[in-house]
């Protein structure tokens, strides 16, 4: 059987507020999503990363339209 979506998506925003390395983010229709979860040390730290300064600023995606 054949499933065809056609969808006209628009945000005029998005916020996330974590991410982690199993997070998913999906806009849209999937088949099938297949979870995978790498983690690699390629700089070859041996500890946690300092805290960051500031918070992430907030950046919107595009300007709202009128």
């Amino acid at each position: 059987m054949n499933l065809f979506i056609q969808q006209n998506i628009v945000i005029h925003t998005l916020r996330i507020e974590a991410i982690s390395n199993s997070s998913v983010l999906q806009i849209g229709s999937a088949g099938i999503i297949k979870p995978i979860s790498q983690l690699f040390n390629t700089g070859g730290f041996t500890g946690p990363a300092p805290a960051a300064g500031s918070p992430v600023p907030f950046i919107p995606l595009s300007e709202p339209r009128l």
